[in-house]
């Protein structure tokens, strides 16, 4: 019997009001006893929200409370306190209570109540707000709602993307869910590596940093092999003792090329193998045709990319602006591969590149959104071959600023494929045979209009976090060679401008036609992060406005002050962690990082499923022939835009995991070794370690620190000494030993070598003032050290 409550009725029979229901899908709430245009008090305020999260926005609520005129302005400043007062966050475009759930989530299904109904934890959930709340999952009747259409039905294990209601029964979960699609089948299963047993079955050793050892019986090795890597499931669970497993599938070699990768590919789910009929439908594609296109062939578009790129989605043109009205203006032309030619709504190819989200980039392999011959074939812009093409010409002026864009939908033909640094070359005095002779009428032509876009960029000050980015090299079998940080050339800086211009003009078209797309959306920075990073600066006598108007380059400030001090990295630090993350929504709050009112991802068609609806909607509305978006599409937007959020996290996720691994796999025969490092991490349990030289971090548990007992300050972000006052903060540079590395999990344990420095004053002043509830850490004797990075 479930215990997820009816829909309760008024004494009347009718159901609740407006503001008295939770929304048509969820179990009503007791009316809120308010005064319809009148002022709402803080508390009614709260409660609305936490009750009505999908109406959780300021235009909603002025409107739910009938508020106008002064009152609305009035409710703005309540709402802004509120936020101040950590009571509220924003989360996309609504507002919610601190550590409540967004009205659409992505949850794990995880396990069943006592009456045998569903319950789902959020896929992804901070770690500093403690256990993932749990939600109760309604499942619907198979006719669907209302009896229209065919209901998702979900079972343990799988992951879904679900709407969210508050729970009317307080005694159970606090959540209730509504599926609205189901994302992956069969989550619960676990990875790892088998080995052999004396005897006959054989153990599972873990591949995540949290994981356990299984015990697997001879009767359930799945003909498992010793190194093997499978995946299992729980057999059974006993009192004593490890668990028992069962093996569901052997996936390979874990000692095989490539292993890494493919143990992160199968621990996230991530597609990899495209069904025959993607497969059918990408073979039986033909060149697309001339029908609403203009022929641009003509036209000495380049592609400009790294050397080793296989697909080459975007190419580029400028020249001086030749009308009159703009002296000393330029055009610059985009070009984007018309990946909405081949790839058509509701198709098998188009199913496979929602289900993928987007390409998945490993140091020794691609997992591409789209199968091959599309990707590297008939999409890519190939120097001297026809290939069908989304091109927008942008004129600016002298000072920077764009003046009008126009869209086509073209054929062109390459002029010439370039790898970064053989453009900057040829820019640098050092031209080759194939960039001489473009240097005067293409090579020079970009750089100015670079120029000119700069000055752009410089007035509109976006964020300048100039972190910089490791890449692994690989030998022949797969292991890592050596670390190294490419240099940033403004050969790459040019193809990021002119790609962000290019996809401010398909928000900004898409927009004036009232098409319904994605929005590439960032929101500034929490007031709460905020204030974290405030007490921060402070301690470095550098000030951080206070109130809720933020700005990129309030940021870029502080990191001027802090550059060329010994502080410098710990800022940059600091300021990129209070940032918030990047998502698509299909409602347009601008983009903070980039200090842009309207963003929409355009120019990866290929490799992201976002700008694949961007392009269908440009096709749509601009009249430019087939390919275009459909009604349906438009209308699950808001689905389409939390799934491909959802699976760029995934993706950032299995990229980063299987770079620790490449590295601890490096490193597993170095334990004992001394090595330089900075401290990138602070928290109540130890420091984390970062070892630039290999772009790797691991843990130092704060037992094996020293003698002392040691207090974690979070406004200082120190470790520090109660009786010598010396310790350790953010930045700060350090030797350690590698005491400890598991290839499997990706994780490293060191042995602080260094001794812990001086602390500042405000920081001794801290002990003394015995405010040690903000978070005092002792160390533990005795106390066996944990194993890899918590």
């Amino acid at each position: 019997m479930s215990r997820i409550p009816r829909e309760r009725t008024n004494p009347a029979g009718k159901r609740p009001g407006k503001i008295g229901r939770a929304g048509k899908d969820a179990p009503a709430v007791e009316p809120l006893n308010i005064v319809h245009g009148a002022l709402p008090s803080r508390e009614v305020i709260l409660r609305f929200i936490a009750d009505h999260p999908q109406k959780a926005s300021k235009r909603e609520l002025a409107k739910a409370f009938g508020l106008k005129g002064d009152n609305r302005v009035e409710l703005k400043h309540m709402l802004q306190e509120l936020e101040q007062e950590g009571m509220l966050q924003k989360n996309r475009k609504s507002l919610i209570r601190p550590g409540a759930l967004p009205p659409v989530t992505v949850l794990d299904i995880t396990t069943r109540d006592k009456d045998g109904d569903l319950i789902g934890r959020p896929a992804e959930w901070p770690e500093d707000q403690g256990v993932a709340p749990a939600v109760a999952i309604r499942q619907q009747s198979p006719a669907g709602r209302q009896g229209k259409g065919k209901a998702p039905v979900a079972g343990l294990g799988d992951r879904i993307l679900a709407k969210i209601f508050p729970a009317v029964d307080r005694g159970g979960p606090a959540y209730t869910a509504r599926i609205i699609k189901v994302i992956d089948r069969r989550r619960g299963a676990s990875m790892g590596v088998f080995r052999t047993a004396p005897g006959g079955g054989g153990r599972l050793l873990p591949i995540e940093r949290r994981g356990e050892e299984m015990v697997i019986d001879p009767e359930f090795t799945g003909g498992a092999t010793d190194g093997d890597l499978v995946e299992v499931e729980i057999a059974r669970l006993g009192r004593f003792g490890l668990p028992r497993a069962k093996v569901l599938s052997v996936v390979g070699s874990v000692g095989s090329e490539k292993a890494i990768s493919m143990i992160a590919i199968h621990a996230h789910g991530i597609p990899h193998v495209f069904p025959p009929a993607v497969i059918a439908e990408a073979e039986a594609a033909k060149p697309a045709s001339m029908s609403h296109r203009e022929d641009w062939r003509d036209v000495p578009l380049i592609t400009i990319d790294p050397a080793d790129a296989k697909d080459h989605d975007d190419a580029v043109y400028a020249e001086l602006d030749p009308s009159p009205d703009n002296p000393g203006g330029v055009v610059v032309t985009v070009a984007i591969a018309d990946v909405s030619w081949y790839v058509r709504p509701n198709s098998p190819l188009d199913r496979e590149a929602l289900k993928r989200g987007n390409s998945v980039y490993f140091p020794d392999r691609v997992v591409p959104m789209l199968p091959e011959r599309i990707s590297n074939d008939l999409c890519s812009l190939k120097e001297g071959v026809d290939r069908p093409a989304l091109a927008v010409r942008m004129s600016f002026s002298g000072e920077g600023r764009k003046i009008g864009h126009i869209f086509h939908r073209i054929m062109m033909k390459s002029a010439a494929k370039l790898s970064y640094q053989q453009a900057q070359a040829a820019i640098d005095g050092k031209p080759d045979d194939q960039t001489g002779p473009m240097l005067e009428p293409i090579l020079k032509p970009l750089w100015h209009a670079y120029e000119v876009m700069k000055r752009g960029r410089d007035r509109r000050q976006p964020l300048e976090l100039d972190m910089p980015e490791r890449k692994i090299l690989l030998k022949s079998n797969g292991t890592v060679d050596r670390v190294v940080v490419p240099p940033r050339l403004d050969a790459h800086k040019l193809i990021e401008e002119m790609m962000i211009q290019a996809n401010v003009c398909a928000a900004e078209t898409l927009e004036k036609k009232r098409q319904p797309l994605i929005y590439r959306i960032h929101d500034g920075p929490t007031l709460a992060k905020q204030e974290i990073l405030r007490e921060f600066l402070a301690t470095l006598g550098i000030s951080l406005a206070k109130g809720g108007n933020m700005r990129a380059n309030n940021f870029n400030g502080i990191l001027a002050k802090a550059d060329g001090t010994p502080h410098q990295t710990m800022v940059s630090e600091m300021v990129l962690r209070s940032q918030s993350q990047a998502i698509y929504g299909p409602e347009n709050i601008g983009h903070f990082g980039l200090n842009l009112m309207k963003y929409a991802h355009f120019t990866s068609p290929i490799r992201r499923y976002a700008d694949l609806i961007v392009h269908r909607a440009l096709v749509g509305s601009l009249g430019f022939g087939e390919g275009g978006i459909t009604p349906d599409e438009e209308a699950a937007l808001d689905d389409i835009a939390a799934e491909i959020s959802t699976f760029e996290r995934r993706a950032m996720a299995a990229e980063r995991e299987t770079v620790d691994r490449l590295i601890a796999h490096h490193l597993n025969g170095r334990v004992g070794e001394e090595f330089a490092g900075r401290v990138s991490g602070v928290t109540k349990s130890g420091l984390f370690v970062s070892l630039p030289d290999y772009g790797a971090d691991g843990f130092v548990p704060i037992s094996t620190l020293g003698s002392d007992y040691f207090i974690y300050d979070e406004a200082h972000q120190a470790l520090s000494g109660e009786r010598t006052g010396l310790g350790y903060r953010l930045g700060d540079s350090v030797t350690v030993k590698l005491a400890e590395a598991i290839p499997l999990a990706g994780a490293l344990r060191f042995e602080m070598i260094s001794e812990g420095r001086e602390m500042p004053a405000a920081v001794r002043s801290f002990h003394k003032a015995g405010r040690r509830d903000r978070g005092q850490v002792r160390k533990k004797p005795g106390t066996r050290p944990p194993r890899g990075r918590h």
